[in-house]
């Protein structure tokens, strides 16, 4: 990849704020700077938004929301649809955006495209599609409709390991339900999403509708925002401790929210598991997107008669694993955000190897420019390793053994989350079991990727409130409404 094409790619992402469709620079004019974790080099500087930002945002957002909520359903649902399809025609540029400021390999990006163009297709699709009831009450008296109405203004708070699906996962179905909104995007990664903003916009999305703004600040914009007695609903996909703050913040005004929060899912490996299987799922639930992901395996929980094989299996694979900047051909492990980010996953395989357990491979940082931590793999981890407690985030696979069902359901649902869990068994009656007895919002059986846009993502306990995706998507931005008229008959 030529420095060049990589210059022109980031030369076409807007550096302002959207506000009431058109970019501006931040009231106060200050600006920050994104850089590239894989070198540390700066590679674009964008607005940094306030307080008085943030207010215009919210604005421009009320006063689009009539007419936007009046918008036919079909000419929302083509909006989307044009945005969709002006994506695939970019797909090169965006993925090799998001390689350039978030890290990951470009195949990835290539692959986020793909699956974060779906929510703007799958909702599209699903403007036309949003029903009610119409019958008699049950005494015979009178007619009853039930019909469902945009939430109203929305303010949408995105992660940085996903820039482009992350966004669209929350904004296409708020636009498709007939809301108008206000994204703010991570302070790490907002190129894509205000690369996205403007094509919504040339792909014909009213001025007002879609509001982005950019800040180094985010507690500090988003507070008057949530409290702003005009805004509907809230949705945040990021940390636990982030989440429960926002929760507070928005039980004053009794917002709707949808909260996708942390995960520490665990990856079940019974000992009648198809082993070739359950490696290849393996490496996509745990090295997808260098480990950064809310649903990223963080513990892998194999029965003691496998253990060692798949172990061992494990880790020959990721021994071979090519770390190097994500536009490197054939780069498996990308630079991890930051150097926080390196510091914990340090920090959790030295708690675990203290503890007792044993790095097979990685178990380091890479000595090179940038922010890279190697390929590893730690087994025997012991019962109270911070590794089975903290989300990793990183590119860490951990062992722990079991000797029978009870013992690994027990295990896998000892934690405080329930995002999503992988279990590999040939047993049908074991993987129903595991479907009623796993404290998950979602499952994985027998695969290692789940993600999908047709599908509802979200989990129970501290892992979230809410559905993103799927025909329950919608639904968190609708509100429902029960109308009783006299039978026309009496």
């Amino acid at each position: 990849m030529s420095q060049a094409s990589e210059q022109a790619v980031l030369d076409a992402v807007p550096d302002g704020l959207l506000v009431g469709g058109g970019w501006r620079p931040a009231a106060s004019g200050r600006t920050f700077d994104v850089h590239d974790p894989a070198t540390g080099a700066v590679i674009r500087t964008v607005a940094d938004g306030g307080v008085e930002d943030g207010a215009a945002a919210l604005d421009a957002a009320v006063e689009a929301g009539p007419a936007w909520a009046r918008t036919a359903p079909r000419v929302r649902g083509e909006v989307l649809r044009r945005a969709f399809d002006l994506l695939q025609q970019r797909r090169d540029d965006v993925a090799l955006l998001m390689t350039l400021e978030m890290g990951k390999p470009l195949a990835e990006s290539q692959a986020e495209v793909t699956y974060g163009g779906e929510f703007l297709r799958w909702f599209s699709e699903e403007a036309v599609r949003v029903a009610g009831r119409y019958g008699t009450n049950p005494e015979g008296t009178g007619r009853m409709t039930v019909s469902q109405h945009p939430v109203g203004p929305c303010y949408l708070i995105t992660p940085w390991n996903f820039p482009l699906a992350m966004a669209t996962r929350k904004i296409a179905p708020a636009l498709t339900a007939g809301c108008t909104a206000v994204v703010k995007p991570a302070e790490l990664t907002p190129l894509t999403t205000l690369y996205v903003a403007e094509l919504l916009r040339e792909a014909g999305l009213p001025d007002g509708v879609l509001n982005v703004v950019t800040t180094s600040t985010a507690g500090d914009v988003s507070g008057p925002v949530i409290a702003d007695p005009r805004l509907r609903k809230l949705s945040f996909t990021g940390s636990t401790p982030v989440g429960k703050q926002l929760l507070k913040q928005a039980a004053d005004g009794v917002l709707r929210t949808s909260m996708e929060l942390g995960g520490n899912a665990p990856f079940l490996v019974f000992e009648d598991a198809d082993l070739d299987a359950a490696v290849a799922g393996a490496m996509l639930a745990k090295f997808r997107n260098v480990g950064q992901a809310c649903t990223a395996a963080n513990r892998f929980l194999v029965h003691e008669r496998v253990a060692e094989e798949f172990a061992a299996r494990v880790t020959a694979e990721v021994r071979g694993f090519p770390v190097g900047r994500g536009t490197e051909e054939g780069v498996r492990i990308g630079p991890l955000i930051d150097d926080r980010a390196v510091r914990k996953a340090e920090d959790l395989v030295g708690d675990a190897v203290g503890r007792g357990a044993e790095v097979l491979t990685g178990g380091a940082r890479v000595e090179r420019e940038g922010t890279f931590y190697a390929g590893t793999v730690v087994t025997g981890v012991r019962p109270g390793s911070e590794i089975l407690r903290q989300e990793i985030f990183g590119p860490v696979l951990s062992i722990s053994t079991f000797g029978d069902e009870d013992e690994a359901v027990a295990l896998a649902n000892d934690t405080e989350y329930g995002l999503v869990s992988y279990a590999f068994t040939r047993d049908a009656d074991r993987g129903q079991r595991l479907v009623d007895r796993l404290e998950t919002g979602m499952m994985g059986l027998n695969v290692g990727v789940i993600s999908n846009a047709g599908a509802p993502f979200g989990g129970v306990k501290q892992s979230g409130i809410g559905r993103e995706g799927g025909l329950e998507g919608i639904h968190e931005y609708l509100s429902t409404k029960y109308t009783l008229t006299p039978d026309p008959y009496r």
